[in-house]
């Protein structure tokens, strides 16, 4: 028996909760982070009490996000990392820019999401930063850990036979799309621990899946039921796994993948 040798297809970020992805051909891993600027940002959908210089974690439904605004889909959205820069294509024209780490920067992005969406919002939308965490950025994460989140291509095409139509790997929102494993051997992961070259990350969950998923991430169409294929086909709604960085370093895209569990 041996480890099976996966490859890093794909890496992603995705700077504001529930907008578009950012591919990256390589990145730092940080010991104990998440991604650089995963998730740093979110959209308030209604006061949560945030406190940037304590933050907590608070359930995605306290945000703008994808699970119920499938809007947001439609939406292209580029984070300049060095200026805090966002700004936001919407049908084919730049509708909003703004510094995120300003006042007026942000008062520009919540102004495209008040004409844009206001009937989904409970109060008026307000961007919140990770960036004052008093030790590391604050993640606005789906969980409360500073993971990274992994998804098996071949899990991803086994949902794809199960649902009948073509499912979009980007569906599941993951920062790392991994070759070489046959489907579901990321479930097999749990507790061991994975190298790319010297990081290394720890598995330490099975990502449960909601109705995001159902959204797809080009045209914004709630026209799939990923969730519901997932139990009825498979017995379980989960795809993809979360894990820690136990060692940081570089990684990029195209970089082998091994883990200390035989098959």
């Amino acid at each position: 028996m041996t480890s099976p040798t996966a490859r890093l297809e794909a890496l992603y970020r995705y700077p504001v909760k529930g907008l578009s992805p950012q591919a990256l051909p390589r990145t730092t891993l940080v010991k104990g982070r998440t991604i650089a600027a995963d998730r740093l940002y979110a959209i308030e959908n209604g006061p949560t009490g945030f406190d940037p210089a304590a933050p907590a974690y608070f359930p995605k439904n306290r945000f703008l996000m994808l699970m119920k605004n499938e809007k947001l889909a439609a939406l292209r959205t580029d984070y300049d990392e060095a200026t805090h820069t966002l700004s936001i294509v919407s049908e084919g024209r730049e509708a909003a820019r703004g510094d995120l780490r300003t006042k007026e920067g942000r008062l520009a992005i919540e102004a495209f999401f008040r004409r844009y969406m206001p009937a989904e919002l409970n109060r008026p939308p307000k961007v919140l930063s990770g960036e004052g965490a008093p030790e590391a950025p604050h993640s606005f994460s789906d969980v409360a850990k500073k993971v990274v989140s992994i998804i098996n291509l071949a899990s991803v095409a086994a949902v794809e036979t199960a649902a009948g139509a073509a499912v979009d790997p980007l569906r599941f929102r993951g920062n790392i799309h991994v070759s070489g494993w046959p489907a579901w051997h990321e479930f097999d992961l749990l507790g061991a621990e994975l190298s790319i070259g010297d990081v290394r990350l720890k598995v330490v969950k099975r990502i449960v899946r909601c109705a995001a998923t159902n959204v797809d991430p080009v045209t914004a169409a709630r026209d799939l039921t990923i969730p519901k294929t997932l139990l009825q086909t498979f017995g379980h709604a989960d795809c993809g796994i979360y894990a820690e960085v136990i060692a940081g370093g570089d990684i990029a895209k195209g970089d082998a993948l091994t883990s200390d569990i035989l098959i």
